[in-house]
């Protein structure tokens, strides 16, 4: 398995259209095999941004790289901010890829 991450510092005051972009666009992750799941994590508040990251969890590293040559992949991230064009970050979002070496999922989890 692939984990790919981006964590992106939100302006403070952004976090409400930061979550609203996510939350009306068009992901397109499910018509990619491969593709496992997807979370919107919010992390801690500093004095200038709130910590956001994003989440998806692929079947291999190969899967996730095919995920960023696709035509999927541009449509979705056609519109990455907001519609005033003006950024919701500070800096650039960061991108952290991991592969999974080892897992452990209680059986009875809810998901």
């Amino acid at each position: 398995m692939f984990i790919a991450m981006n964590r992106f510092q939100v302006k403070t005051g952004s976090e409400q259209a930061f979550e609203t972009v996510w939350a009306t666009r068009e992901s397109y992750l499910s018509e990619l095999s491969g593709f496992v799941e997807f979370h919107l994590l919010k992390g801690p508040v500093a004095e200038d941004h709130t910590l956001y990251s994003s989440h998806t969890t692929w079947a291999s590293k190969a899967d996730f790289e095919a995920w960023t040559k696709s035509e999927q992949f541009r449509k979705a991230h056609a519109r990455a901010d907001n519609k005033t064009g003006e950024s919701l970050y500070l800096g650039h979002p960061k991108f952290e890829g991991f592969e999974v070496i080892q897992s452990e999922r209680k059986t009875s989890a809810a998901a």
